[in-house]
């Protein structure tokens, strides 16, 4: 009786790559049949991966971003030894990213060169950027043979929602069924070169509402400010704030239940698109064509004016016109709705 291929993954640190590495499991089960994966990831993820059918088990790291802690890599790589993978696949390109593998002594080891990780990864492959131009594509190009050098097929990324946690979510944050919802999520958290204007925001609410939408301002703690300024910023009644208020997974389900969603190029733009909801892109200092929304129903509003993609955290001209310029008219007609 063959044994199935057990796959150890070292996931991204960013909420949208990990959408993103969806499509990476996807192919996994392609190439492999009946494979096992679990995915060594932050703790904040582990809900995202629960929401791939393509995923084992999420394993939490135990160390922050940035964290060495040659130990605790040490004891956790002897810990997974015990698992018996086959095959381990590093997405960050980090040296210390590879170490938990070679410490649980993984037989292959797969990854890009980078950061001197020549000892630890024993299945290298060379990174050309013009021929994978996308986050994505690295992604799935580290889960086929390196033969294989065409930019390869991206299947879309699907989460599965929670629609039951989803309407208690809604009784217990008070958010009714009487109008439709479209989410805005305003934060970014790489910085502010990547968010739209909080009053633009405050204008596309206040356009959404007259319409007969109801309007759910998604995110974190830390986008709380931003998403104060806009709710203050809007005439009509039928906003609901609720940064701060909920977890990743909560989100998710919320989202799924939207009609739409109007983003910056955020994590949460790729948790909506995988959800496969109507998604409105906002790109300023980022490239569009690096990290797209991975849906068909996404539409992606990019003016590439000569400084941007800068991908500085803050705009380096002191005006970030590359989304300030973006009309919420623009958006308005992005999700088929008539303009101001």
């Amino acid at each position: 009786m063959t044994t199935a291929q057990q796959i150890l993954v070292v996931g991204p640190s960013w909420v949208g790559d990990m959408v993103m590495a969806q499509s990476l499991f996807m192919v996994l089960h392609t190439q492999h049949p009946g494979v096992c994966i679990d995915v060594l990831a932050p703790q904040w993820s582990l809900p995202i991966l629960a929401r791939m059918p393509q995923v084992r088990q999420g394993i939490a790291m135990p160390l922050g971003h940035g964290q060495l802690d040659l130990r605790t890599r040490w004891q956790l790589g002897r810990s997974l030894a015990a698992k018996g993978y086959d095959q381990a696949i590093v997405l960050p390109g980090s040296l210390k990213s590879a170490l938990v593998p070679w410490f649980a002594g993984i037989p292959t080891r797969t990854g890009f060169v980078g950061e001197m990780r020549y000892g630890l990864l024993n299945d290298r492959r060379r990174l050309d950027k013009q021929a994978l131009p996308m986050t994505v594509q690295r992604f799935v190009a580290l889960g086929l043979p390196a033969s294989v050098t065409p930019a390869p097929e991206t299947p879309q990324p699907r989460l599965l929602a929670n629609t039951d946690h989803a309407t208690r979510l809604k009784q217990q944050l008070g958010l009714s069924d009487d109008r439709p919802a479209i989410a805005l999520m305003p934060g970014a958290e790489y910085g502010p070169a990547k968010q739209w204007p909080a009053n633009h925001f405050s204008r596309l609410a206040t356009a959404l509402l007259a319409q007969g939408y109801q309007v759910w301002i998604l995110g974190s703690a830390k986008d709380r400010p931003v998403a104060d300024t806009i709710a203050q910023g809007v005439s009509g009644n039928g906003v609901h704030n609720l940064c701060g208020q909920t977890q990743l997974a909560d989100v998710c389900d919320l989202l799924s239940v939207c009609a739409a969603a109007v983003s910056n190029d955020s994590g949460l733009m790729h948790v909506a698109a995988a959800l496969d909801k109507p998604v409105v892109a906002l790109y300023g200092s980022s490239n569009p064509h690096h990290t797209p929304p991975l849906s068909p129903k996404a539409q992606i509003l990019y003016l590439g004016l000569d400084c941007s993609p800068c991908f500085k955290r803050q705009c380096p001209l002191g005006h970030t016109r590359c989304l300030a310029d973006i009309q919420p008219e623009q958006v308005l007609q992005a999700l088929g709705l008539p303009s101001l």
